[in-house]
């Protein structure tokens, strides 16, 4: 990309932020170019190059799609209050542009508006299929859905924003992988990959839905190209953890929408996201573990936790599957950092909600195509550490060795055809979340006794 524009997507990236955040300010072509620090004229030329519309019409198409959000999910709100609010001169200049965008009166839409919206190729979150079956909504929920009522942090993103592609959100994540370990200035130890939806997909077509990919940050960053500092406010929010297939991912946004509605809640105007937990690639059933965050206005009575987090099986400790990855990150970093000569690390694995592990191997053992894993158990709560192989018949090799040995100072797997260990040891049963650095200590003191204990047969 040249640098002329990388810089028009700086600024106009800053305009458009400007602009979701004040449909109801003064949004003058003068007032927006200074915020680009353009003159009026060049910075219209170059809103309608990136943008593709314009700015007029963006901010028109941007306001009326703010009230038809506002009608779907509360049609008895005045027009008359909508109109003003959001800068039109009068009911009839606000009637025309409406009709000429949705095809009808905003009358006909408050009470028509979900069939309208389907009509013209924009699906509303409360399908007429879960409107007119709530019992199959809360089945599809019960069945795929973990809700949590959660007040969320600040969060400091780099993001890359765009218009529309979905598709190219894999290469934008790449990007700023590449860009934030060059930088070094990402959050490993708490790292995210989140996608933020500035536009409401339920009344903005698909090709014009504005996006953002992110990844968690551990510092401010200055804009480089089209990378920027994004940051998500601290606030309430409906989180669903979701393990599914990717194509149902639209199916859950739905889903959640009416959760929110079902059960009284208010959205929020703020930015609605998704954070993933996994390369669904790498999943035994090519699975995304992601989670849905829906903005929340705050009630006297919310709480949090307020319906049953993610399940572990030690209430006691309250840890959830974010928190368990997070310590899995500590401990391979730990690893990394004080055996990094002796070891090649495997990345942690996310497939499953019940388990993550990652590998240990050294050179020697490569050769043999084997290598040692120290795995967390979700649900019991428990680290161990096994022997594995590369394949079944690597595997099946050294577990007919230690079969027909009589070398038994570690379990040996009752068969290698239902299992990726060959020899297997655990390393604690009652681990103290609250005390990480005892926690790595006593892990690592047994996860070396372990390792050497191997090496010394399989080596020499």
């Amino acid at each position: 990309m040249s640098q002329t524009r990388q810089e028009y997507l700086k600024r106009l990236t800053i305009v458009l932020d400007y602009i979701e955040q004040n449909l109801d300010a003064d949004l003058s072509l003068a007032s927006l170019s200074q915020k680009a620090h353009y003159s009026p004229y060049h910075f219209h030329r170059v809103f309608v190059t990136v943008v593709h519309e314009r700015l007029n019409e963006f901010i028109t198409r941007k306001r009326i799609e703010r009230i038809a959000s506002i009608l779907l999910v509360a049609p008895n709100t005045p027009l008359k209050k909508l109109v003003y609010t959001y800068g039109f001169n009068s009911d009839s200049s606000f009637s025309r542009a409406f009709k000429k965008y949705y095809g009808c009166t905003p009358t006909q839409f408050k009470s028509e508006g979900k069939k309208i919206l389907s009509k013209i190729g924009i699906v509303p979150f409360s399908s007429q299929k879960y409107i007119c079956s709530i019992a199959n909504h809360k089945q599809w929920i019960q069945m795929n859905a973990q809700i949590t009522i959660q007040e969320l942090p600040e969060i400091q993103l780099a993001s890359i924003s765009h218009i529309g592609e979905f598709d190219k959100a894999g290469t934008m994540f790449q990007k700023l992988m590449a860009w934030g370990h060059q930088k070094e200035v990402l959050d490993t130890s708490n790292f995210k990959a989140i996608t933020v939806y500035h536009d409401n997909p339920n009344v903005t077509e698909t090709t014009k839905v504005r996006f953002s990919t992110c990844v968690t940050i551990n510092q401010d960053i200055h804009p480089d190209g089209d990378i920027r500092q994004l940051t998500l406010g601290k606030g309430w929010y409906v989180v669903g953890h979701f393990e599914i297939k990717a194509e149902d991912i639209s199916l859950a946004w739905k889903n959640m929408c009416i959760w929110v509605i079902e059960n009284g809640y208010e959205f929020r105007d703020a930015d609605y996201f998704e954070t993933y937990h996994n390369d669904h690639q790498t999943h035994p059933e090519k699975k995304c573990i992601i989670d849905i965050c829906i903005p929340l206005v705050k009630t006297k009575d919310m709480k949090a936790e307020e319906i049953q987090p993610i399940a572990v099986s030690n209430p006691q400790q309250n840890l959830d599957y974010h928190e368990l990855i997070g310590y899995m990150k500590h401990l391979r970093a730990f690893f990394h950092k004080e055996y990094e000569t002796l070891f090649t690390l495997g990345n942690i694995y996310k497939g499953s909600p019940e388990y993550s592990y990652f590998s240990l191997t050294t050179a020697e053992l490569k050769k043999q195509k084997l290598k040692f894993v120290i795995i967390l158990n979700h649900k019991s709560l428990s680290f161990s550490i096994c022997l594995s192989g590369q394949n079944k018949s690597i595997r099946k090799k050294y577990w007919n060795m230690f079969k027909n040995s009589d070398w038994d100072r570690y379990h040996l797997a009752a068969s290698i055809d239902k299992s990726l260990s060959i020899l297997d040891h655990t390393l604690i049963e009652k681990p103290d979340f609250k005390d990480q650095k005892k926690l790595t200590a006593t892990i690592e003191t047994a996860a070396m006794k372990f390792i050497r204990e191997l090496q010394n047969i399989l080596e020499h």
